[in-house]
């Protein structure tokens, strides 16, 4: 019998990846091989000032010689392609045109001085501040007030203030936000043309017909966004398995500029796979 399940591994190429990020991506490889379903590789390279292609030659080069294979990529192919965010525009485009026809989202022409961090999955210390609703309108635009494209101007969803978003994780059990507490009207378009990292993700994850999402806990609060995506364009939500972070030895959460750290610098030390997968712990 066929498994229909399908995972994901979705790095970004802005910078090396760590010890932390190969923890999660082995956990997603090991329940893709666990369900005997297909895993998926995707290069999400949405930042355009910050992916760079050597990071993501690197990225793919680093995760094989761990021992992680793919069944679907941007090195192997597969049904879905693209498997690269930057060349996959024409996809985001209809997801914001379907959110606007169903009056889901407003422009926003707030100023925004780290606006560029929205297209990268956000952090719970960096997450995207709750937004105050300057912009938000009193009700759905006309449909001729909409542009034919979302450059110029930020786009944000409207959420259902009030409203509790629950989910089961499979590792951390059951989890709710408040829209509107916890996180308020978030961006899914940015000004300079670039979709933001929630619409982007909800849009592939529907169309490469991911069946779970694994990844580090720092997402929790954005599943509650995503779960409202997919609620807006009709689409069942993949399950959530959510990986707790790593830390370094003086208790700060890994992150890229963890050099040291790096699945490059562990192998140019001389580390085997065995011995990095000993450290996940």
């Amino acid at each position: 019998m066929i498994s229909s399940y399908r995972g994901r591994l979705a790095p970004s190429p802005t910078g090396l990846l760590h010890l932390g990020h190969a923890r999660t991506f082995w956990t997603a490889y090991q329940r893709a091989l666990k369900s005997g379903g297909t895993l998926v590789m995707r290069n999400e390279d949405l930042d355009p000032q910050r992916s760079k292609p050597e990071y993501a030659a690197a990225m793919l080069e680093d995760l094989r010689w761990l021992g992680i294979g793919w069944q679907e990529g941007p090195d192997v192919g597969g049904p879905y392609v693209p498997y690269a965010q930057s060349q996959r525009g024409e996809f985001y485009l209809e997801t914001w045109r379907r959110l606007v026809r169903e009056g889901f989202v407003y422009p926003c022409r707030c100023s925004r001085k780290d606006l560029a961090r929205i297209a990268q999955a956000p952090h719970d210390e960096d997450d995207e501040p709750l937004y105050p609703g300057t912009c938000r309108p009193a009700s759905a635009l006309d449909e001729t007030a909409v542009p034919e494209s979302p450059a110029g101007l930020n786009w944000r969803f409207r959420v259902p203030d009030g409203e509790a978003i629950a989910f089961e994780d499979g590792h951390f059990g059951p989890q709710s936000f408040v829209a509107g507490r916890d996180f308020g009207d978030f961006l899914v378009w940015r000004r300079d043309d670039v979709p933001a990292y929630q619409l982007a993700v909800v849009a592939d994850d529907a169309a490469m017909r991911i069946t779970e999402v694994v990844r580090g806990a720092d997402l929790l609060r954005s599943t509650a966004r995503q779960i409202l995506l997919y609620r807006a364009l009709n689409l069942e939500p993949p399950a959530w398995f959510h990986c707790p972070l790593m830390h370094d030895a003086a208790g700060q959460r890994l992150a890229k500029r963890h050099d040291a750290l790096s699945l490059r610098a562990l192998r140019e030390q001389g580390q085997t796979p065995e011995e990095v997968i000993a450290m996940f712990g």
